[in-house]
């Protein structure tokens, strides 16, 4: 089973409905939740779902999306390790490199993103959802939504 670390956008993807993503973010969902892959989420995407959410839909909805999401994803810490770890990388984004570093010290084979270029310098190989599909086998049903 492979072990892959979701970026943010690719959650949002899902939770927002964002076209033309949601097809293929859904894919990678579903083979986490049907247990075809294991996901993880790095410990700060959950504060930035959880603000995103909140922002558009209120505090209550929020907390039921995080405690939805912690159903289905696991959470790879960031700790003082992760930050030194990430300053030592050459990602173009510090936000990217604390994933990138979160991804490795988790033990992760793949970080799913549709910004690969903000990997650059990750030790973990980063996908797009299109690219990581093929990795889970037959085509998982959809996730929440479709």
């Amino acid at each position: 089973m492979k072990r892959i670390l979701v970026d943010v956008n690719v959650v949002l993807d899902v939770l927002l409905d964002r076209e033309p993503h949601a097809e293929n973010s859904a894919a990678v969902w579903a083979a986490v939740e049907t247990g075809i892959a294991e996901g993880l989420l790095s410990a700060h995407a959950v504060t930035t779902i959880h603000y995103l959410i909140r922002k558009e839909r209120g505090t209550a909805k929020a907390k039921v999306v995080l405690s939805a999401i912690l159903n289905v994803f696991g959470i790879a810490p960031v700790d003082n390790a992760v930050i030194h770890q990430a300053l030592q990388l050459s990602c173009p984004d510090f936000e990217d490199a604390v994933t990138a570093a979160a991804a490795h010290l988790a033990h992760c084979d793949y970080i799913v993103s549709r910004d690969t270029t903000g990997f650059r310098g990750s030790q973990v190989r980063c996908l797009t959802p299109e690219a990581a599909i093929p990795l889970f086998g037959d085509p998982p049903p959809l996730g929440p939504g479709h």
